[in-house]
């Protein structure tokens, strides 16, 4: 494990610097979209190629699964889970709130998970046991103990019900809590895990998004929902996420508020 969280603390940064490059230049991509509020540019495809290639040739035998380019079986029990960007959306606008996300996976277990964030400089990771960072310091979740003390990150996708969202807001605005969006869930799984948000929440994250973030919420000591994450790697999963103190609101909001998994 130690082995592979250094290694994609280390790629993590090297794609953030090509994604940085395309961010710095912006005018010159190519832009198509998937989807309702889903697009991907060359910087995307990129470099996710980058991020495939590097892992090809430290570990030959692991698998691959990744949001542009598919899924690649492996024969050693690992799978790596990939967004080379996420956050694509402010990314081809301009807004410097995107990041890089790296997971792996062994026997269903989620051991390993970077998300990278190159407009900032920061690094956050984890490994299955052995704690949270940034930059190599130390994080842990907020002591909040009230929806009314700190914000939670609410998302959004195209694939469930827009009802879903918006009754997540209604529910907490009415329990004097306020909501934070800022169109990256992997950066809003980090502020969860670095305590700069209470919680984080949304009916359906695909698990390139989502794998990673909730491993470091959880070793920086938030409360995670219970998830397959064999599953989530072909069918992806809700996400709820939160504070230990307020992480029971928050599981009754989204109980509430979001359409029964299918």
């Amino acid at each position: 494990m130690t082995d592979r969280l250094d290694f994609a603390v280390n790629l993590s940064r090297k794609a953030g610097d090509l994604g940085m490059d395309y961010f710095r230049r912006l005018e010159t991509l190519t832009i198509s979209r998937k989807g309702h509020q889903d697009l991907v540019s060359e910087a995307d495809r990129d470099v996710e190629t980058l991020v495939r290639k590097e892992i090809a040739a430290a570990f030959p035998d692991d698998g691959i699964v990744g949001e542009e380019h598919g899924r690649v079986e492996g024969s050693s029990g690992y799978t790596w889970v990939i967004d080379p960007i996420d956050g694509t959306a402010n990314f081809v606008s301009g807004i410097p709130q995107w990041c890089v996300i790296l997971a792996c996976v062994h026997n269903g277990e989620t051991i390993v998970g970077v998300i990278h964030d190159p407009n900032a400089n920061e690094t956050f990771q984890a490994g299955k046991g052995a704690g949270a960072f940034v930059n190599e310091r130390p994080i842990k979740a907020s002591d909040s103990e009230s929806l009314a003390n700190g914000s939670l990150g609410v998302g959004f996708n195209g694939r469930t019900s827009v009802s879903d969202a918006i009754n997540c807001i209604g529910a907490l605005v009415s329990k004097g809590g306020v909501f934070f969006r800022n169109a990256s869930g992997g950066l809003m799984l980090a502020y969860a895990a670095s305590g700069r948000l209470i919680g984080y929440c949304e009916s359906h994250m695909n698990a390139w998004d989502c794998l990673a973030g909730m491993l470091i919420a959880k070793e920086a000591g938030s409360e995670v929902a219970p998830h397959d994450v064999d599953h989530a790697l072909t069918n992806g999963t809700r996400v709820v996420v939160g504070a230990p103190g307020v992480f029971r609101e928050i599981s009754d909001i989204a109980e509430a508020s979001f359409a029964p998994l299918r």
